[in-house]
């Protein structure tokens, strides 16, 4: 029989140990060890059976055991310990708190997806992930985040396979009251609530759950409420899933409702109000609409709150291909706002001008999330160095006239929450060479000389801990892998094969991610015979561990998988090569300690950072990876391997597929198995054991979330918060006004001349040319603009590589016709084939870019003349 209707019962606590609610309810639990070992010793028979959750485990755990808890005292003391030990970290300064700038008071963090912990199963992949350890290393540090998402009654979807092999879905039922969460409640005790406005006089209405995640408070919108009707209770129903319609109210929600619970919490809570909104992907785009709404309201024009939104706004993109990207129906966006919907008072031409494609190869008739992201945010960022570049490029259109490299969308370099990620057994042997409190430090903020300190660490201790972590990989895999051909049909009879699966003393090598195709999953079995040899040589033998959920609706993904599997389903190696369904956070904190090598073979450049490879990283595994995202920036010989790319124009994908497969074979053939299993004198493999020596201390460091939002406070938050308050009223409408007039009179900016103080095609290292330039400035001024010389590295075509701006001063009064001369010096500081250009841009104090209008005027092409040549 089923239950007609569900109830959760929470236990009452002893009062002795209701401070166990308190740390259960605080998601701080997830990443110390301390917390976690204190719940385990309430009943670790039903720790592990709540899966390490401490709120099931509390609902699970028999009242007798709870009295008798109540009564021993050594237990009570290790309770106050934790108690006191978090609410120091809760209250007391830390990183932040000590910095003399004046730093923003608080900044919302919007994500469609975070993944905090695997007891709150709200993550798909990278990008939730990425958002999760954003918001732990910000409490670490002291960053005065607040989160803000989607509660998902069904997360994403759980994977198993059927017996032949293909990827099956299933959406279990999430209870918030069954989760580490809490209602934000009114003052008169009643739930919170938003509300959306939906065409033909609907609403969509959600309440506010609230995840305590450490210092930082997380937000997270639930529309599966009474108040709704049964297709709004859906709009939150799952991660990524529905049409068009649904994929773009759940953005509404995200971004519009999420400013609304922000405003609500703060004024609920007293937190100060963020002076930065930090845009996670193009998801959470509307936020800036809603921002807008509210500064209209207050009596500014568009034009201006526009201005003003934009200044205290980040967005930070994590896809390198358009495909990535939501993109919406002009029509379907039009109908959910203005006078019949959401934002009546904003006129819905204005709205769709943010996110249109108009630019050259653009779609006219698309609305682009991210466009509007970009067009909403006065600083945006990539997510590795060479992922900047790549945005750089994919986005160029939006500033026409302009170099790629010009284009104002930086790089800020993901990182890993170390204590999420780093296992246990890694953790103590840092902590035994160096101290728990600084080996914490180490972890959470970071620093080289602490990391320095793993060179002390003897060879004999290093290698044991590896073995002991791929030891426990191995007795992992078996259960789960017991676990999967259950589920798949096979009876207990057929499995005594599993209990000789893997071999804690043979090269370990993982690959984790999601399956999109462009990650190439079964590029491993290009050459399927070079592949057994690897795995069944008789002394030097490698194993693979290889796990990934593909999309729900991506066939393709499905059949990667299903080749893959039905490969490591062959009785000749399925003791060397596993698939193991169902990966998620669980899975990889296991996952990426018991690995040698972390594997990653994309199509290049289409990995935006990648980041398991820094968590594999961060417990001694070396990395095996294409030259995409962060390991193309940080790749050192001395403690990874770099697969050679075939990325030429005129390779076709199947000739790169097998030139990449080679090399990857290869390089495990000839480098990196000898390297694994030749022994020194000792008996222990020395050139090993110094790469795994070497990743830590020189990577260790590097990919910390900790320095990730480190770098966004000093570069983005705190001149976005600079911004904001520069912007007042009377500013953001003088600065509008201002962008309207240099718009409206740009056609009449010109260069009409140059001249040199050097007329000869060849000068000496060091010389100094003297400029004068005669600018044409129309309607406008010298205070609205710069006119710069701009001087580089020439190619074949006469084009600025390398090139460096300096700004040109005015010379006296406009002449008789109304132009301008402007005089500066031009520095020939390096060899080579030289030359030099003029342009002039818009210049005013809170422009965050001259390129931030878009708006260029350069020499025409008869001014135009010969580079130098240097010698």
């Amino acid at each position: 029989m089923k239950a007609i209707r569900r109830f959760t019962v929470r236990p009452v606590l002893p009062e002795p140990l209701r401070p166990l609610s308190d740390l259960a309810r605080n998601l701080r639990w997830s990443w110390h060890a301390g917390t976690r070992d204190l719940f385990r010793s309430v009943d670790p028979e039903r720790w592990a059976a709540a899966g390490g959750d401490p709120v099931r485990l509390l609902g699970s755990v028999a009242a007798a055991r709870l009295t008798e808890l109540a009564a021993d005292r050594d237990f009570l003391d290790r309770l106050d310990a934790a108690a006191a030990d978090l609410d120091a970290y809760m209250t007391g300064e830390r990183w932040y708190q000590a910095q003399t700038d004046r730093l923003p008071a608080a900044v919302a963090y919007f994500s469609p997806e975070f993944g905090i912990t695997a007891a709150l199963p709200q993550y798909s992949g990278g990008l939730g992930i990425l958002a999760g350890d954003h918001l732990k290393a910000a409490s670490d540090l002291g960053v005065p985040l607040v989160g803000v998402g989607l509660l998902y009654r069904h997360g994403y979807f759980r994977q198993t396979l059927s017996r032949d092999g293909w990827q099956q879905e299933h959406y279990p039922v999430l209870d918030p009251n069954e989760l580490p969460l809490d209602q934000l409640k009114e003052a008169d005790g009643t739930a919170a609530q938003v509300a959306l406005a939906l065409p033909g006089g609907r609403s969509l209405r959600a309440r506010i759950w609230l995840a305590q995640v450490g210092r930082v408070p997380l937000l997270l919108l639930d529309s599966d409420i009474e108040e709704n009707d049964l297709g709004e209770r859906g709009v939150t129903d799952r991660l990524y899933g529905g049409g068009s319609e649904h994929r773009l109210l759940q953005e509404m929600l995200l971004g519009i409702g999420g400013v609304r619970a922000v405003r609500a919490y703060c004024a609920l809570t007293g937190h100060p109000e963020p002076e930065v909104f930090h845009t996670n992907e193009g998801h959470a785009g509307f936020l800036g609409l809603e921002r807008i709404a509210e500064l209209r309201a207050e009596g500014l024009d568009f034009d201006a709150a526009l201005e003003a939104v934009r200044a205290g706004t980040v967005f930070t993109t994590h896809t390198p291909v358009p495909a990535g990207i939501d993109r919406f129906d002009r029509e379907l966006v039009a109908r959910h706002f203005g006078p019949q919907a959401e934002l009546p008072n904003m006129e819905v031409d204005r709205i769709l001008r943010l996110g249109m494609e108009t630019y050259p190869g653009g779609e006219p008739n698309l609305f682009n999330m991210a466009v509007m992201g970009l067009r909403l945010a006065q600083r945006a960022n990539g997510v590795s160095l060479l992922h900047g570049n790549v945005s750089r490029e994919m986005f160029a259109g939006l500033w026409p006239g302009f170099d790629a490299e010009e284009v104002p969308i930086t790089s800020v370099t993901n990182g890993v929450h170390a204590p999420t990620w780093v296992a246990p057994e890694v953790y103590r042997l840092g902590a035994r060479q160096i101290g728990a409190r600084r080996a914490e430090e180490a972890l959470s903020v970071g620093d080289s000389d602490r990391w320095d300190s793993v060179a002390d660490i003897a060879d004999q201790d290093i290698w044991e801990l590896r073995r002991s972590l791929r030891e426990l990989l191995v007795l992992e895999v078996r259960e789960r892998l017991r676990a999967s051909w259950r589920q798949r049909g096979a009876g207990t009879a057929e499995l005594g094969w599993i209990d000789g699966v893997l071999d804690p003393d043979v090269l370990t090598i993982g690959f984790a991610r999601r399956v999109p195709s462009y990650k190439r999953l079964t590029l491993m079995l290009r050459d399927r015979d070079r592949l057994m040899n690897l795995l069944l040589h008789p002394e030097r033998p490698v194993q693979f561990v290889i796990a990934g959920k593909a999309h729900p609706a991506d066939d393709g993904g499905k059949r990667l998988i299903q080749e893959l599997v039905r490969f490591a389903d062959d009785p000749r190696v399925r003791h060397r090569i596993v698939f193991l369904p169902d990966y998620g956070m669980a899975m990889a904190q296991k996952l990426y300690p018991g690995c040698d090598i972390w594997l990653n073979n994309p199509l290049r450049p289409l990995e935006a950072c990648g980041t398991s490879g820094m968590k594999a990283a961060l417990n001694g595994c070396l990395n095996l990876s294409v030259l995409d995202g962060w390991w193309d920036e940080w790749f050192q010989p001395d403690f990874g391997w770099a697969i050679p790319t075939a990325d030429g124009a005129g390779t076709d994908p199947d000739r790169r597929d097998d030139i990449e497969a080679a090399a990857l074979y290869d390089l495990l053939e000839q480098r990196i198995t000898p390297c694994f299993y030749e022994r020194g004198r000792g008996g222990l493999p020395d050139r090993w054991i110094e790469m795994v020596r070497r990743t830590l201390s020189l990577l260790g460091p590097k990919v910390l979330a900790g320095r990730m939002v480190r770098e966004y406070v000093e570069r983005l938050y705190a001149p976005a918060a600079r911004a904001h308050r520069a912007m007042d009223p009377d500013s953001a409408r003088a600065l509008a006004a201002w962008k309207a007039r240099v718009r409206s009179a740009w056609h009449g900016v010109t260069v009409d001349h140059v001249e040199t103080s050097v007329t000869a095609a060849t000068a000496e290292l060091g010389t100094t040319l003297g400029l004068r330039v005669r600018v044409g400035l129309g309607d406008l001024g010298p205070d609205d603009v710069e006119v710069q010389a701009v001087s580089g590295r020439v190619d074949e075509e006469d084009r600025l590589t390398d090139a460096a701006a300096v700004p040109l001063k005015p010379v006296g009064s406009p002449d008789a016709e109304g132009r301008w001369m402007y005089e500066g010096p031009l520095s020939l500081d390096r060899t080579g084939p030289f030359g030099y250009t003029v342009r002039i841009l818009p210049g005013h104090r809170l422009l965050a870019s001259g390129a931030e209008l878009g708006l260029l005027a350069v020499p025409s092409e008869d001014l135009a003349g010969a580079g130098l040549l240097m010698r």
